[in-house]
């Protein structure tokens, strides 16, 4: 063989090795986040963000693009705010609207006490002491506005609430925006945001939703001056169905109320006579369309604008006949796309991970339907490994999503990625069992005072379903989840008759009692718990805290499987001792665990060498005890 043909084979075996890769945990940190930022003024181009991570130095470098909405021409931008709308001018006016933070509250030792400058001491006196990762520092985000005499006026002067999101009435001369108007114990029971509108003129506020008791929020105002936002109905229902609400003057229409869905985010049309959202369906996130019609009294027509097995994972504007969104699957990272909303084709405008999803083996991933033990049609995704043959055995997992009510979709991300455990060689099945979002509203919320009822049937008959399968290797089974998840694994630890040979729990509920003591946002357990523990009148409580209660001693005693439990020490939603808590029985009852600790991380794994490490241990366990 001459030095051509050695030279040629040996890049055509380079070639096909590349072509063979996998996912790994070190190449999903390669990556690219690709993060639309907006619409240039002139609407003829996108500016968005690419970031990339270093592992090594868990540091990340961001690059901003813009790209031609007509031939896709890319190019390299650094000053780019004067290319877009600001959107805290406001029109006609010119006023100015910005957000900070301002001391309301004592919270430190040294606030009570400045002689003791060296203490380290927090005093409150009611909930809300903390919040996901972060302690109350008695700090709230006021919005604050400057006229045109260069007055600047904070719209919640000495209100100890913050402002989530604002934006400008069309005449420049109101600002509204959305704040949770409650404090302490009140805040930590209650879902009920409301959208506050400020008159600059006279200094005055009117609360535009009062009455609606849920959350309200992402208010915004078409061409015509018409109003809309989303709404929930009902207050503590995190949850509960998210419905468009569009006014005229003293006229509202809830759009959606006859659509058994729930709305994720919406825009209007150029011309206002249209609403377009995204929502969950069917295990995917669809593009709709609503009409918005004043001089009818006929419910709105909704149509489905997209159609296919991914998710259009964000709606960031409309532009003439297309909307820009983002768009993922299970093998795919969020990359920007155009949509035609006439036809529901995508075009797709970046493809910044190309090279590197080219030279990795995808997984086959497939709708499957499963007969729920009450007689439903239950969708579950199945994810086969790279190079999937059906002559062959492969382990399989079980995965529980968490939330409880958050959509199983075509998602893709760095922490729970389909593509990574396929990689590995297991086949995942993932259930769209009771509690989840895009099968109609009353499949959504028949989780809730349920936790251990028909939701684990579906997971159980989820698994019974695929293990008939000649390739599912019946003896190495496991189950995996977090959060909602995490309390999903440890309450089929009691029930699975033998089912699965290794467990892991990601920051799961194990014992709901010290559960409800701990957490930070007691309208979620109130709701889905049916209320605290100690109210022995309420039924559907006490259901909740004995028989589907993990650490009720009739479950834990059938505990006899391996498993792994992850901590954050940050967690103050599922604070980390419910894992302590389920450590220690395994050790005490002898079961083969590990207890793996994150001092530094809140409900997620969030810096690259703690996920590197997260996921190696992840596949580490399941190939000793699988």
């Amino acid at each position: 063989m001459n030095r051509f043909s050695i030279i040629v084979a040996s890049l055509l075996l380079s070639t096909s090795a590349m072509a063979q890769k996998v996912m790994s945990p070190e190449l999903l940190w390669q990556v690219k986040k690709v993060s639309p930022i907006g619409v240039t003024k002139d609407k003829k181009n996108v500016i968005y963000k690419v970031t990339s991570t270093d592992v090594k130095t868990q540091k990340d470098t961001s690059k901003t693009y813009m790209i031609s909405l007509a031939g896709g021409k890319i190019s390299e931008i650094e000053n780019y705010k004067d290319l877009l709308e600001d959107q805290s001018i406001a029109p006609k006016t010119n006023l100015k609207a910005e957000t900070e933070k301002v001391q309301l509250q004592k919270v430190f030792g040294t606030d009570y006490y400045p002689e003791m400058a060296q203490s380290n001491v927090q005093i409150y006196n009611e909930l809300n002491y903390r919040h996901w990762d972060t302690w109350n520092d008695g700090k709230y985000e006021h919005l604050f506005v400057t006229t045109a005499s260069q007055e600047k006026i904070d719209v919640l002067k000495d209100e100890p609430y913050s402002v989530n999101e604002y934006v400008w009435s069309p005449d420049g001369q109101k600002v509204l925006y959305v704040s949770k108007k409650k404090f302490g114990t009140a805040y930590a029971t209650s879902t009920n945001t409301d959208i506050y509108e400020y008159n600059i003129q006279t200094k005055t506020t009117k609360n535009l939703t009062e009455g609606k008791m849920g959350y309200d929020n992402t208010p915004s105002f078409s061409v015509k001056g018409d109003l809309a936002f989303l709404s929930m109905e009902r207050d503590g229902y995190e949850a509960d169905k998210n419905d468009i609400i569009v006014r005229q003057g003293d006229v509202e229409i809830n759009l959606t109320k006859h659509w058994d869905g729930t709305v994720n985010t919406y825009k209007w049309s150029n011309d206002g006579a249209k609403i377009y959202f995204s929502a969950p369906v069917k295990g995917t996130v669809q593009l709709f369309e609503v009409d918005v019609n004043f001089k009818t009294k006929k419910l709105p027509t909704i149509k489905q604008i997209t159609q296919g097995q991914f998710d259009i994972a964000g709606l960031y504007a409309i532009v003439g006949h297309q909307a820009i969104v983002t768009k993922t699957d299970m093998n795919h990272a969020a990359e920007i796309y155009a949509v035609d909303l006439k036809t529901g084709a995508l075009t797709q405008l970046t493809n910044e991970n190309k090279a590197l999803f080219d030279s990795i083996t995808k997984s086959k991933v497939e709708a499957r339907t499963i007969k729920t033990t009450d007689g439903k049609d239950m969708l579950a995704w199945v994810i086969y490994p790279p190079d999937f043959d059906p002559n062959k055995k492969y382990p399989t997992l079980l995965y529980c999503q968490g939330g409880p009510q958050s959509a199983l979709t075509q998602t893709y991300s760095q922490r729970w990625n389909f593509q990574l455990m396929a990689a590995n060689g297991y086949i995942v099945i993932a259930p769209n069992r009771r509690g989840m979002p895009g099968h109609g509203v009353e499949w959504n919320e028949q989780i809730s005072k349920d936790w251990g009822g028909q939701v684990m049937k579906d997971y159980l008959a989820a698994i019974d379903d695929i293990a008939k399968e000649p390739y599912v290797d019946k003896d190495r089974l496991g189950a995996v989840g977090a959060s909602y998840g995490g309390y999903s694994v440890y309450y089929l630890a009691g029930i699975h008759e033998g089912r699965f040979k290794s467990f892991i729990s990601h920051n799961g509920v194990f014992d709901l009692k010290s559960m409800y003591g701990t957490t930070e946002e007691i309208f979620f357990t109130d709701w889905d718990a049916g209320g605290s523990y100690w109210d022995t009148k309420n039924a559907a409580a006490q259901k909740t805290y004995t028989q589907f209660d993990p650490s009720n001693p009739a479950l834990l005693n059938k505990w006899n499987t391996p498993m792994l439990v992850y901590v954050g020490g940050k967690d103050y939603r599922v604070p980390m001792g419910q894992g302590q808590e389920a450590f220690q029985v395994l050790q005490l009852k002898g079961i083969k665990s590990r207890l793996i600790y994150f001092p530094e991380e809140n409900h997620w794994i969030l810096k690259p060498q703690n996920s590197v490490i997260w996921h190696t241990e992840f596949y580490k366990w399941l190939k000793e005890t699988l």
